[in-house]
């Protein structure tokens, strides 16, 4: 079997924002899609993780995107394991469409939790070890990410049922759409996201009310947290441009603190 899996997705109208481009949540999502997949291709899926009472968990996650396809238009995953250790495995994405035009990457880390104790499991490192790729990703892995500043809250959600997945938490995706309300719609119609690191530090459960705080940088950055009870849950950092210049500049390789 191929180290390396290619999963195909459409990009419903539903899914886009009111730009018509998918939005970071849709392309999210389909990253975790593509993983799931690729697992479940080579025997490390959630029904066969479901049967050693283990599930898998998104830990940290980067995402780096020159363009963001737009309704109708094909978005093309591909995804590979770059390494397996005790505890944590890390993957790769390329995200492009069926021309060969490259949107973006992403590099990711994942753990395994028993679903009893919620605690990290040891991985079966011999068994994931065949399918590790050589292949580059040419981005900075996901970076440390610092708190925002308590004073710089911006509103407080509580947990409800539609945040829910299939683990029973928070699921990942819908932090980066809390995340992303945080902003005006001006934001969107003169900048375009382009790298977001997250961590996920601890679960988010039901019916837990969570403090969002947004932090402005220097550097055309924000610093996100989501916060229990004066613990952090989940940390962001979204990076910005603005969308009316031509190009970017290059944060490929950068260490984003």
């Amino acid at each position: 079997m191929k180290k390396e899996g290619t999963f195909t997705f459409t990009v419903e109208a539903y899914q886009t924002d009111f730009r018509g481009k998918a939005t970071l949540s849709m392309i999210g999502n389909c990253l975790i899609h593509a993983a799931s997949q690729h697992a479940t291709n080579r025997g490390f899926g959630f029904g066969d993780m479901a049967g050693r009472h283990t599930a898998w968990v998104l830990s940290r996650l980067a995402i780096e995107l020159e363009s963001y396809p737009c309704a109708d238009e094909t978005l093309e995953v591909r995804t590979w394991i770059t390494e397996v250790g005790r505890f944590f495995t890390h993957r790769c994405f390329e995200l492009g469409d069926s021309n060969g035009q490259i949107y973006g990457y992403a590099r990711s880390i994942w753990a395994a939790i028993d679903t009893e104790t919620r605690r990290p499991t040891v991985l079966d490192a011999p068994a994931l070890t065949p399918y590790l790729s050589d292949r580059p990703c040419p981005i900075a892995p996901p970076a440390r990410i610092q708190p925002a500043e308590e004073g710089d809250a911006a509103e407080t959600y509580r947990v409800r049922y539609s945040d829910l997945d299939i683990n029973g938490h928070m699921n990942s995706m819908k932090y980066v759409e809390h995340f992303l309300d945080l902003f005006d719609k001006t934001q969107f119609e003169t900048h375009e996201a382009t790298r977001l690191d997250i961590a996920y530090l601890t679960e988010g459960r039901y019916g837990m009310t969570l403090q969002l705080c947004c932090q402005p940088t220097d550097d055309d950055s924000y610093l996100l947290s989501a916060a229990a009870e004066g613990k952090a849950v989940c940390r962001a950092r979204l990076h910005w441009r603005n969308s009316t210049e031509g190009g970017r500049e290059d944060i490929r390789e950068k260490e984003i603190f």
